[in-house]
Order: structure tokens, then sequence, then C-alpha cells
């Protein structure tokens, strides 16, 4: 005989335990049947000089430098973007962690003015605004030769895959005016989804530089084809501020025919057209400066006509803020992550100690990110206000802050895409 107590102890464990295999075996469930349905765009395969490099199996330097060292017998020292698969950035600038969604930071933060600003940045660290370069000699312009790049195109019938190789370069101009060089490397993407992105790694002080590196990418039927363009620009690399953007190369593929075998082609490399920033949506921020408590008021509004990120049509945005010293970064904050929209409304504010003399060295840049659980967050667009702001709505935004006192000052900016 069990007593009523011990009878009812029992059940409610047995119904307990119940429960919970339940609750985990169609949480299980659920998560197979998302990743079946969830499945990457393409999948590519990056050769570099021969070597086939799969990117599920690297996920750190030192794998890279093993391959490198097996291939030629020994060490070599690897540089920013040696690796050279970039399925999601950064972008554009660099990964960004997710954010903790309800538990995101404070809006309040103060500025650490005694940081020592001329320290030199670290080559890992996100790209500051204070490396933009302004129109120099050495810059490319509307009369300067940009070069030409030479690439291939081919397609592999059987495993349905496109292989892009990226060859060569040649007479890049001078980025660097201390080394008369540029330090060169190309990112590629496939438009106009531009889920797939990959880049070379980064040569040395070379305005010739030779790459040699192929990119396979698996799962793009041959009637596709005539309906994508490869875009790849041509950057140099800088290690204390940001890369320099020598051009860029559209390739419809519409007009090249891979079916009879490998078409190589050689374009020249033309200056990069800012126009297609516009697509990247727009964001509305408000600034608003209190000289006597030296505050700068920051506030996050809204965006709208953010580009689909999602397979769903949609995006998860977020929006990323780094206030600059000159060109370091000296605060980082960030708000909570709008779900399944392209027009996400935010209304969060964040509150600096900025000091008056301080301000005509102080940028705010925005980054609006797509947050993605399962793999790596992108970077939708960027804004920039301040002492390097680059557009002249930025500029003006920045200058009616100053001269308005306690007032605050909201506008729309089209976000870009570098």
């Amino acid at each position: 005989d069990v007593s009523p107590i011990v009878a009812g102890l029992i059940g409610a464990t047995v119904l307990v335990v119940s429960v919970s295999v339940t609750v985990f075996v169609w949480t299980c469930c659920h998560q197979q049947a998302e990743k079946k349905h969830k499945t990457p765009p393409y999948k590519f395969i990056h050769m570099l000089k021969g070597i086939s490099i799969y990117p599920e199996t690297l996920s750190n330097k030192k794998k890279i430098n093993r391959i490198r060292r097996d291939k030629n017998g020994t060490p070599k020292e690897t540089g920013r973007g040696n690796l050279l698969v970039d399925a999601a950035e950064s972008g554009l600038i660099g990964s960004d962690k997710a954010p903790d969604g309800p538990n995101a930071a404070p809006h309040v933060d103060q500025l650490p003015i005694k940081v020592d600003y001329g320290d030199e940045l670290s080559p890992d660290q996100s790209l500051t605004p204070g490396g933009s370069k302004t129109s120099s000699p050495s810059s490319p312009g509307d009369d300067v030769m940009l070069g030409e790049l030479t690439f291939s195109v081919d397609y592999n019938f059987p495993k349905k895959a496109l292989v892009v190789t990226i060859q060569e370069a040649h007479g890049l101009p001078v980025m660097d005016e201390h080394t008369q060089s540029s330090d060169p490397y190309i990112k590629m993407t496939i438009l106009p989804d531009k889920r797939h992105r990959v880049k070379t790694r980064v040569l040395r002080k070379t305005l010739d530089p030779v790459f040699d590196e192929t990119f396979t990418f698996y799962g793009i039927p041959y009637s596709q084809l005539q309906d994508l363009v490869l875009h790849f620009l041509v950057l140099s690399f800088d290690r204390f501020s940001r890369d320099d953007v020598i051009g860029e190369v559209m390739v419809p593929l519409a007009g090249v025919d891979p079916s009879t075998g490998k078409v190589q082609l050689t374009r020249e490399i033309l200056k990069r057209n800012i126009q297609k920033c516009i697509s990247r949506g727009e964001l509305q921020v408000s600034l608003s400066y209190q000289p006597v408590a030296q505050r700068m008021t920051v506030v996050v509004l809204k965006a709208r006509h953010l580009p689909k990120m999602d397979i769903t049509g949609l995006s998860d945005p977020y929006v990323k803020v780094n206030v600059y010293y000159g060109r370091k970064r000296i605060a980082k904050k960030k708000t909570h992550v709008k779900k399944c929209t392209l027009n996400p409304v935010f209304n969060e504010s964040f509150i600096y100690d900025i000091p008056v003399d301080l301000l005509p060295d102080i940028s705010i840049e925005f980054l609006v990110i797509d947050f993605d659980r399962t793999t790596k967050n992108e970077v939708v667009g960027r804004l920039i206000l301040g002492a390097h702001s680059i557009t002249a709505g930025g500029v003006e935004h920045w200058r009616e802050v100053c001269e308005n006192p306690r007032k605050p000052v909201a506008k729309w900016h089209s976000l870009s895409e570098y």
C-alpha cells in the first residue's frame, strides 16, 4: 500500500518527466526541420595556387598557416586578408558579435578622454572613419589610370558549379606615398543577391599583383548564369586606417558563355560608382549637444527601405554606434534587434560626455547590421557624422548640431556600403 501523498509525488514526477521529454523531442525535430529548409545559397571551394581550401574546415589562422607550410615547405607569414573566404562582411567591415537582445548594454556611456589617442590601431580592429582618405595625387580619380584585372570564368556541368579564377592585375595606382606602392587585394561578390562574398589574400608592395586564386561556387544552375553579375572590388590594405578603394569591375555573365570551356577576360578597372549606395536604405538619427553639461545625446530613431538580407525577404536589423576621437574608437553601443522588418523603429538614445574642445575631432559611426543566429552578422550599411563625414548631408548635420546647442537635430541619411 502507498500513501496518497507518495502516490501524488510519484505521479507528478512522472508527469513532469514526460512533458520535459516531449518538449525536448519536439524542439529537436523542429530545429532539424528548419535546418533542412534553410540551406546556404551556394557552397564554394577556394583554391589558393592549386590548394583546395574548404571553408567549413578552416576556423582559425593556424589551419591556414599549416596548409601554406605544406605547400611551400617553409613557414610563410600570413597577413590580413590571407584567407579568402568570407561566406557572409564587415562586411564589409569585419564581423560584429550578435547583440544580447533584451540584455543590451545601458544607454549611458562616458568617453575615456584620458586614453592615449596617439596609439596605433590594431590590424584586426574594425575599420575607423579616421582612415578615410581625402583627394590626393595618388588617389584614384577621373584622370588617373586604375589598371586592368585579368580573370577567368568556367562552369562545371556535372557539379553545377561556377568557377571564377582571379589571376592578376596590372598597372594599379600608387596608394602608399611612403613606399610608392600598394598592398592590393580583391573582394568578389555575385550580384544581385550579395550573399556570396569572397576575397583574395593581400599582396604586399606591388602594383602588378599575381593572385592566382580560384573560387568554386556550387549549386548554381547554368540557366541562372545569365541573370548574375560578377563584381570585383580592388582595394589596397592599410594597417592603421581604412583600406583604400582603388576601383571596381562589373562583369554581367549575360555576355559570357563558359559552356565550351574556360573563358579568360581582361577588364579595365573603373572608378567606383558610389550611386549604388542609395540602395542600402536610409537611417534617421538625432543629435543634440549640451555645452554646459558637455554632453552629446545620440538618438537612433528609425530606418527605412533596408535591403532584403534573409531568405524570407526581410531582415533582423540593429544599429551599432561607434564614437571615435581622431582615428581611435573610444566608445561603442548597440540597439536592440528588430525582428523581420525592413523599416525598423528603434527610438533608443545614447549619452556621451564630450568636452567642447574635443568636438572638432569627434566622429560618430552608425553601422546597420543584419542579425543572424546561425551565420555571421552582415553589415547592411554605414553612416558617419562628424569630423570624418564623407557626405555633404553628414557635414551639414554635424554643423547644425554644433551651431545650435541644446537643440535636437534629426535628419535622414542614405546608408553607404563601405
